[in-house]
C-alpha cells in the first residue's frame, strides 16, 4: 500500500518528498485543529458570536484535498476548513476574519462577514461581474448553513461536466471545463444524510450518472442524537447498497473508510476521484470512526450526552492523534538495509506542533488587530466630533457622557458608534451650528458605508444585470399570423436555443412530449436530450441542478410543471438561489431561470397563487408573471442577456388563446420592472397582473356601460415592482385605487400596496381609501363553482369598484345593495 501511495499524483515520489508532504500535511492538520480550539475560546470570551469547527475531520480532508484538482468544485458543509486549507484558499488569518465577521472581502475573503466562520468560497467573479477562468482555480461554491441545503446544488455542478463533455455546442467555453473531466466533491455529516435532500440527490445523481464523489463524515452523533435514532442500521453506506453498480446495472461506487487512516484514505480518495474523473461515475465515501473533540457547536457541551467509555474512545482515536502514532512508529527499511523514518524522534513532532500552535495564535491576533482597527480609527473620528458639538450645545453634558461611554468602550463595534451619533442628533433639535450639520453628514456617510458592508449585492451590480437590458417591442408582418398562444413560446424557445448554445432545458415532461403544454414541441428531436430534457418528479433537485449548471457558465431554464409545486422547491430557492450574489458579497452568481405555470386554477393543490409567499422568500431573484405567452417569451429574451436568477411564472390557461406570432422571435424583449398600463381611463387604477388581468378587461367594459372609466396597470414584474413610478403616475389622474389579486389576503396585494403607498407616496393622490380585491384566506375549492367562489370574479370586481365609485360620489351611482 505505501509503494501505492509514494507513486500517487506523480510519475515518481521520492520518500523525501513523501517524507516533506506528510509532515505538510500534519501541519495543516494541527494548524486546522489549533484554529478550532482557539476560535472556540473567542467564541465563548465574546469576540465571535457563534462557532462551528472542523475539529475531528482533519485527515479525510487532507485526502480529499489530494484528489482535488484546478477546475473540480465543492459543495460542502460547515466543517471543511482543513480541506480548504490544504487547497490553499485559507489561512489561519482569514479563519479568525470570519469568526470575527470582519467586512473586508480581501482579509475575509469567504464572504465578507456576511456568513458565520465556517462557510467558504472562491471567488468565481471579477470585479466587473465576468466570470474568472473557472478551470485555473480550485472552486468552492459558497456553503449554506440547512444542512442537506448544499445536496442540490452539488448535482447540478457535476451535470455540467457531464454536458460540457457531451455536448458539442458548448465544448468551446474554455473557461468552464477541460473536456467534462472536473468533478464535484460533496460533503455532509452523517446526521443530515436523514434530510430528504440527501436522498434525493442521490437518486437523480445516480439516475443522471455524473461525475460527483460525496462524502459523509461520520461520528455517530447529529448534536446530541445518536446515529441509531438518525439512520436505518446505523450506516448510510448499508443502506445506500442497493445503488451500488454493477456489471448490468449503473449506479455508485460506494467506498467505506476509517477516517482516522492516513494511508487508506489517500489511496481511497484517489480511487474514488479516477472513478468518477474518468467514468463519470457517482460515488460515495462514508468515512467512518470520526470524532468531534469539541461537541457539535460552541451552544453546547458533548460531555452531557457522551459516555465516558465513548469519550475515552474518540480520545484515542482521534484522527490527527492516530496520524501522529503513525508518524512516530512509522520504518520503512530498503533494499541495502537502511532504515526509513518520518522523523528521527518525537521532538521533531514537537517543534512542528509548538509552531502550529504559533501560527494560529499570531493569525488570531492579526485577525482581530486589522477587524478592531478599522473600527476603532471610526470611533476617533466620531469622538472627535462629539466632543465639538459637546462644547457648543447647550445639552453638552448629556452628549460629553456619550462621548465618554464610547470613547471607553475596550471593544467598540460599529452598532456603538451609530447610537451615540444619533443619539447625540437628538439633543441638538432646537440647535444650528456647524458641527451639527457635520454630524448628519457623519451619520449619513456611515449609513451608506453600513449599506455597502451589510446590504449590497442582492442582484447584480455590474453593467450585467438584467435591468440594464432595453426593451426591444415585438414587431409583426403586415399579413397578421394568429397562432396558439403555446405556439408563440415555442417559436421564441427555438430562436433562443439557436442563439445561446450554452442554454439548456429540463424539467418533468420537458423533453420528449415538450411539456405538458407543448412549449417546447419538437425540440428535444432538433436539438438533442442534453439540451432539452426530462428529469424525475423532484423539484428541489431540479433547481439544484439549475443552480450547479448556472455556476459553470451553462444558461440552464429549469422547468417545474405548476406554481404550487413550487413549494417542494422554495427552500432552495430561498436559502442557496436567492442568496448566493448577497452571501457571496458579489463573487458568486447562478443565472438561473426557472419557469413554471399557474393563475386561475382549480382544487386546494393546483390554484396556482401562492405568491406572497413566494416573493417574502425569494428576495435577491425577479418574480415575473406576464400576463400572455408574447410578454412571457420577452422576459425570456431579456434574462438571457443579464445575469441574474429568475422566476417566471407563466398563465396556465393561456396556451390555447390566440396570440400574434412575432417576426423578430428570440429579440424581443419585455423590460424587466416597468409596469404597462393596458387601457387608459379616468375614474379609478386597477393594479393587477397574469391571468386575473383578463378578468380586469372583461370587466372594465361592463363598468364602462354603467360610467364607470377604470384605468387597466399590468404590474408584469412583482420584483422589481414599478421602478418608473408609474403607478403613482396614474393615481394623480384617477385618485382611486384597487388592487386585483388571486393570492390570499395580505400576500402580494399587501406588497402592491406597500410599494404604490409608502414607496412612491401614492396616499397623496388618493380621495378615497385604497382597497384589495383578493381570494379567500383558503386554498381554492375544486371545480368552476370553486373557483368561483374562492378567487375574485368578473362580478366582484365590478361590485368592489361600483362601491369605491358610489362612496365617491353617491348621488351618480346609486349602491347595488
Amino acid at each position: 500500500m505505501l509503494e501505492k501511495t509514494l507513486s500517487k499524483n506523480k510519475t515518481e515520489l521520492s520518500f523525501e518528498d513523501f517524507k516533506a508532504e506528510v509532515l505538510n500535511d500534519y501541519r495543516i492538520a494541527k494548524i486546522s485543529r489549533e484554529c478550532s480550539l482557539l476560535g472556540r475560546r473567542e467564541v465563548l470570551t465574546g469576540k465571535a458570536k457563534f462557532g462551528i469547527f472542523g475539529d475531528g475531520k482533519e485527515v479525510p480532508q487532507l485526502a480529499m484535498a489530494k484528489a482535488f484538482k484546478k477546475g473540480d468544485f465543492r459543495s460542502g458543509y460547515y466543517r471543511d476548513q482543513t480541506f480548504m486549507m490544504a487547497l490553499g484558499e485559507l489561512t489561519a488569518q482569514q479563519f479568525f476574519s470570519g469568526l470575527y465577521a470582519h467586512t473586508n472581502i480581501d482579509l475575509e475573503p469567504m464572504s465578507a462577514g456576511r456568513q458565520m466562520g465556517g462557510h467558504f468560497a472562491t471567488h468565481s467573479l471579477n470585479e466587473d461581474g465576468s466570470w474568472k477562468n473557472l478551470t485555473e482555480q480550485y472552486n468552492s461554491s459558497s456553503d449554506i448553513s440547512p444542512t442537506a441545503g448544499q445536496m442540490p446544488r452539488l448535482l447540478g455542478l457535476a451535470q455540467a461536466s457531464k454536458i460540457y463533455r457531451n455536448e458539442k455546442s458548448v465544448q468551446h467555453t474554455s473557461n468552464f471545463s477541460k473536456q467534462g473531466n472536473e468533478v464535484a466533491w460533496g460533503t455532509i455529516g452523517n446526521a443530515s444524510t436523514s434530510e430528504g435532500l440527501f436522498f434525493e440527490t442521490i437518486n437523480a445523481a445516480g439516475v443522471l450518472q455524473v461525475p460527483m464523489v460525496m462524502s459523509v463524515w461520520d461520528d455517530e452523533y447529529g448534536i446530541s442524537v445518536h446515529a441509531k435514532h438518525q439512520t436505518t442500521k446505523e450506516s448510510i453506506s448499508e443502506i445506500l447498497k442497493g445503488f451500488q453498480r454493477d456489471n448490468e446495472k449503473n449506479g455508485y461506487e460506494i467506498f467505506v473508510i476509517n477516517g482516522w487512516d492516513y494511508v487508506q484514505l489517500m489511496d481511497t480518495y484517489s480511487k474514488a476521484a479516477k472513478i468518477a474523473r474518468e467514468e463519470h461515475v457517482p460515488v460515495l465515501i462514508h468515512v467512518k470512526e470520526l470524532t468531534q473533540p469539541q461537541g457539535h457547536s460552541t451552544s453546547g457541551s458533548h460531555e452531557r450526552y457522551k459516555g465516558k467509555e465513548r469519550l475515552q474512545w474518540e480520545k484515542e482515536h482521534d484522527c490527527i492523534t492516530q496520524m501522529r502514532k503513525w508518524i512516530l512508529e512509522f520504518e520503512l527499511e530498503t533494499e541495502s538495509g537502511e532504515t526509513l523514518r518520518f522523523v528521527d524522534s518525537e521532538e521533531d513532532l514537537l517543534i512542528l506542533e509548538k509552531d502550529a500552535k504559533k501560527i494560529v495564535t499570531t493569525a488570531k491576533r492579526n485577525a482581530w488587530a486589522a477587524y478592531t482597527n478599522e473600527i476603532k480609527a471610526e470611533v476617533v473620528v466620531a469622538v472627535r466630533l462629539l466632543e465639538k458639538i459637546a462644547t457648543k450645545s447647550n445639552n453638552g453634558a448629556f452628549i460629553s457622557k456619550l462621548k465618554s461611554d464610547l470613547e471607553n468602550n475596550v471593544e467598540p463595534i460599529r452598532k456603538d458608534i451609530l447610537i451615540a451619533a444619533r443619539k447625540t442628533l437628538r439633543y441638538l433639535r432646537e440647535e444650528e451650528f456647524t458641527e451639527k450639520t457635520e454630524l448628519k453628514e457623519f451619520i449619513k456617510s456611515s449609513i451608506k458605508d453600513a449599506s455597502n458592508k451589510y446590504s449590497s449585492f442582492l442582484m447584480s451590480e455590474s453593467n450585467l444585470g438584467a435591468l440594464h437590458v432595453q426593451e426591444n417591442k415585438p414587431t409583426f408582418s403586415e399579413n397578421k399570423n394568429i397562432v396558439d398562444a403555446r405556439i408563440v413560446m415555442r417559436d421564441n424557445f427555438d430562436a433562443i436555443l439557436k442563439k445561446h448554445p450554452e442554454v439548456v432545458i429540463f424539467g418533468e415532461d420537458a423533453g420528449f412530449i415538450g411539456d405538458v403544454n407543448q412549449g417546447l414541441e419538437g425540440l428535444q428531436d432538433k436539438y438533442g436530450d442534453i439540451r432539452i430534457s426530462d428529469t424525475g418528479i423532484r423539484e428541489a433537485t431540479i433547481i439544484g441542478q439549475g443552480i450547479g449548471l448556472a455556476m459553470r457558465g451553462l444558461r440552464p431554464i429549469a422547468e417545474v410543471q405548476y406554481l404550487d409545486y413550487l413549494l417542494y422547491a422554495l427552500q432552495i430557492m430561498s436559502d442557496d438561489l436567492a442568496t448566493l450574489h448577497y452571501r457571496s458579497f458579489g463573487k458568486q452568481k447562478a443565472p438561473l431561470i426557472i419557469r413554471t405555470r399557474g393563475h386561475r386554477l382549480e382544487g386546494i393543490w393546483h390554484a396556482g397563487s401562492p405568491m406572497g409567499g413566494i416573493i417574502n422568500n425569494v428576495r435577491g431573484m425577479h418574480v415575473l408573471v406576464p400576463r400572455n405567452m408574447t410578454k412571457a417569451a420577452g422576459f425570456y429574451n431579456t434574462l438571457l442577456e443579464g445575469d441574474e436568477p429568475a422566476l417566471v411564472i407563466e398563465c396556465l390557461n393561456g396556451y390555447r388563446l390566440k396570440e400574434e406570432l412575432p417576426t423578430n422571435l428570440g429579440e424581443f424583449k419585455t423590460p424587466i420592472g416597468l409596469v404597462e398600463t393596458v387601457k387608459k381611463g379616468t375614474d379609478i387604477t386597477i393594479v393587477s397582473y397574469g391571468s386575473t388581468l383578463r378578468i380586469v378587461e372583461e370587466t372594465a367594459k361592463e363598468l364602462l356601460q354603467v360610467g364607470i372609466d377604470v384605468e387597466i396597470i399590468d404590474a408584469q414584474s412583482l420584483l422589481p415592482f414599478d421602478l418608473n413610478h408609474d403607478i403613482v403616475k396614474s393615481l394623480a389622474k384617477t385618485n382611486k385605487l384597487l388592487v386585483v389579486d388571486e393570492d390570499v389576503p395580505g400576500g402580494a396585494s399587501a406588497y402592491i400596496l406597500q410599494e404604490v403607498l409608502e414607496k412612491q407616496n401614492g396616499y397623496e393622490f388618493l380621495d378615497s381609501k385604497p382597497a384589495t380585491l383578493t381570494a379567500k384566506a383558503h386554498r381554492p375549492a375544486y371545480g368552476t363553482d370553486g373557483d368561483y367562489f374562492s378567487k375574485p370574479s368578473a362580478e366582484d370586481i365590478f361590485e368592489k369598484v361600483y362601491a369605491i365609485m358610489h362612496e365617491s360620489n353617491p348621488n351618480k351611482f346609486k349602491s347595488l345593495y
